[in-house]
């Protein structure tokens, strides 16, 4: 195997290859106006990957509706196509760069951090155990299926092991081999991800819509709700009566929220390494920065108990609104559970929203530069928290309009306007604050200080101004240990240098524990609308507004984004909390 064409052009691509590849040690030699960024082969990628997500979501869309021939075995044809195809091309992948010497030529460090792969093997395990229990649900009663419901969670399972493997090596690669192809590879891999995550968000939003409206609306709804989930009235054909069937069906729709941040993770990883491919690097300019996590050193502990609480509190919250909702029909236990949710979540989205404006106005006081360097991983997490922001947004305003249009007003629509109202507004405070600490320089180390430091710190007994009287202002004293290479120290200097570390220390403090108190809150509030604690579709407000078509459309649409930007929200707080 080659290692075949490195560039659209040939003579242009050769010769920056081989002027980097004769210098190998000498990175800073490679301009950044030299990097390789081919429009044409970056266009044909895009085209490929449009045409294709475009034919998964007629598929998958089409399999939601009524009167539509086509059926949950076509989609799983398709996706078990395309995952066969990811899963050859990441082999070829592999291969050919292991056995060309110059296809990596450097890396991104800031691509593919730590947490975010292990976030990615957290529920690439958990997709897996998904896929285990699919396998056992559909193998209950296979003479009545098709086979390709069997073969499609095994396919799945060994795309997931591939594709882990593949982005835990390879997420920091900017490859200089097969442009082209890499590019198509890597769309085709990013188009396969989100058409698996439509599949698994249809899937679920059907299942939902069908347990909740069979226990709470009419049978005429109930009926047409059966005729447009064409997948539900297809399972239905074939009963699952023996428990252990029933415990597979529960257990992988109760899994379905780590498959659906699975592949939303990947895409993200798959999307960064899209963007490197045929990338050279100046390691002078980029610059590499190894923080190391600390979670139980300069801090006072009060972000993580508070987050603790919040999060304890979150989960029996939960336990609570499932028991009273799903148990029970009378509309009294219902507006209790859903009292009790909405001041959960009044009273935790406003103690985020306070918590960042404290974290954005510490960021006026904080002295560390701005870091301007290009960085299409920062770029693509501002953009993602930006974009997925829209979909809770867009719950929150219809919900608004429905609540402040509709008579009668309640207790329980006042509180569902303020949660709406402080939604918006956590989403806004918490955007501004996680963008300002990407954008800054992480601190440096303080292990290049400690020497010059505890020489300083040893003067504390000495009278400043008595100091600053035995040094004349032109520093003519200071003069000879200047010119042997080491830096004169002006009595100003070490004003700032005693007085320095303590603000700094404050600040840092602060915002860890900012971070980690939005973090532990985030992770609360991503479990529970993940795992079914879903208000829109138990307050009648909205429903009654817009009608039972159209506002489980708009929630079923907007909420996996809302879903994903929780769970986003909580990386980039990780690399905010190690950075400060």
């Amino acid at each position: 195997m080659g290692c075949g064409h490195k560039d659209d052009k040939a003579s242009l691509a050769s010769s920056q290859i081989a002027s980097f590849s004769h210098q190998p040690h000498q990175p800073s030699s490679t301009p950044a106006s030299k990097e390789v960024w081919k429009k044409g082969g970056r266009m044909f990628s895009i085209l490929l990957a449009v045409h294709l997500a475009l034919l998964a979501c007629t598929l998958v869309s089409s399999g939601a509706f009524e009167k539509i021939a086509v059926h949950d075995y076509d989609v799983f044809f398709l996706l078990t196509v395309m995952m066969l195809i990811v899963i050859i091309w990441i082999i070829f992948y592999l291969v050919s760069t292991c056995r060309c010497p110059d296809a990596i030529l450097c890396k991104d460090s800031h691509a593919g951090p730590i947490w975010l792969r292990g976030g990615l093997i957290l529920f690439a395990i958990f997709s897996l155990v998904m896929d285990v229990f699919k396998i056992g649900y559909y193998s209950s009663f296979y003479s009545c299926l098709s086979a390709i419901k069997i073969i499609y969670p095994i396919v799945q399972a060994i795309f997931v092991v591939v594709q882990t493997y593949f982005l835990w090596i390879s997420a920091k690669d900017c490859v200089h081999v097969h442009l082209n192809v890499t590019r198509c590879g890597l769309m085709l891999t990013l188009t396969t991800n989100l058409a698996v995550w439509m599949s698994a968000v249809t899937d679920e939003s059907v299942h939902k819509a069908h347990s909740k409206l069979k226990k709470n609306m009419t049978e005429e709804i109930f009926r047409w709700l059966l005729k447009a989930g064409m997948r539900s009235s297809s399972a239905e054909e074939c009963n699952c009566n023996s428990q252990i069937c029933q415990i597979f069906k529960n257990g992988y729709f109760w899994l379905y929220p780590f498959n659906i941040e699975y592949s939303l993770f990947a895409s993200a990883m798959v999307y960064v390494m899209w963007k490197n491919v045929g990338r050279f690097i100046d390691h002078h300019s980029h610059h590499i920065h190894r923080l190391k996590f600390r979670l139980f050193r300069r801090t006072f502990f009060v972000g993580i108990v508070l987050g603790l609480i919040i999060l304890v509190s979150g989960l029996g919250v939960l336990i609570l609104y499932e028991v009273q909702v799903n148990s029970s029909t009378e509309s009294t236990k219902n507006n209790q559970a859903l009292t009790m949710y909405y001041i959960f979540n009044i009273v935790c989205l406003g103690l985020m929203s306070l918590v960042c404006i404290g974290g954005s106005v510490i960021y006026r006081f904080d002295k560390r530069d701005m870091d301007r360097h290009k960085n299409p991983t920062r770029t693509l997490d501002v953009a993602l928290l930006m974009g997925a922001a829209l979909g809770q947004y867009a719950i929150s305003y219809y919900s608004i309009v429905a609540i402040v249009a509709s008579t009668p007003r309640d207790a329980i629509s006042a509180l569902n306007l303020t949660y709406a109202l402080l939604m918006i507004a956590q989403h806004t405070f918490q955007n501004i604050f996680i963008i300002e600490g990407l954008h800054r320089q992480p601190p440096k180390e303080d292990h290049k200080h400690d020497s010059h430091q505890k020489d300083l710190y040893g003067l504390t007994f000495v009278n400043i101004n008595a100091v600053s009287l035995r040094v004349p202002d032109s520093g003519s004293i200071l003069a000879p240990s200047t010119a042997s290479g080491t830096e004169a120290i002006h009595p100003s200097d070490l004003v700032r240098s005693l007085t320095n570390p303590k603000n700094m220390n404050w600040r840092r403090k602060f915002l860890r524990e900012i971070s980690m108190f939005l973090l532990l809150s985030n992770i609360i509030l991503w479990i529970m609308p993940a795992f079914g604690a879903r208000p829109q579709f138990d307050n009648d407000t909205e429903l009654n507004f817009y009608g039972d078509s159209m506002w489980p459309a708009i929630v079923d649409i907007c909420l996996p984004f809302g879903i994903f930007y929780r769970m986003h929200a909580v990386a980039s707080l990780l690399e905010v909390y190690i950075m400060s």
